[in-house]
């Protein structure tokens, strides 16, 4: 599976930006889509993921902020970020876990830039 994540890009604090994913084929297996950032110096860590069935969660930092929406009929993850600040700059990246024949499969996106300007 290929996961193709576009938007991103520069955005002013307060401002909004939104992050799209689309997997290369349709998964009719149990999944979890979700972004991760990975700030520099820092590690990679979880936004936000959202559960085939619908179920979300999302780190402390970005809650109320942001919104992850999926849609399975297309197996796209979107991630809609409001309120920006500066701290929200990272490289962001999607990513699918797969779980299937008793196994958990784990796809990565290139990443994409954010950059909040204060």
């Amino acid at each position: 599976v290929q996961l193709q994540a576009s938007g991103g890009g520069l955005a002013q604090t307060g401002g909004s930006l939104r992050l799209s994913c689309a997997a290369s084929e349709i998964i009719e297996d149990f999944y979890v889509m979700g972004w991760y950032r990975q700030a520099p110096g820092k590690q990679r860590e979880l936004v936000a993921r959202i559960y085939y069935g619908g179920a979300s969660n999302y780190a402390d930092s970005v809650k109320g902020r942001f919104t992850i929406s999926n849609d399975n009929s297309k197996n796209t993850v979107s991630l809609q970020m409001n309120s920006l600040k500066p701290d929200d700059t990272a490289v962001y990246y999607c990513n699918l876990k797969v779980y299937r024949d008793q196994s958990e499969h784990d796809y990565w996106g290139q990443g994409t830039l954010v950059t909040v300007s204060s």
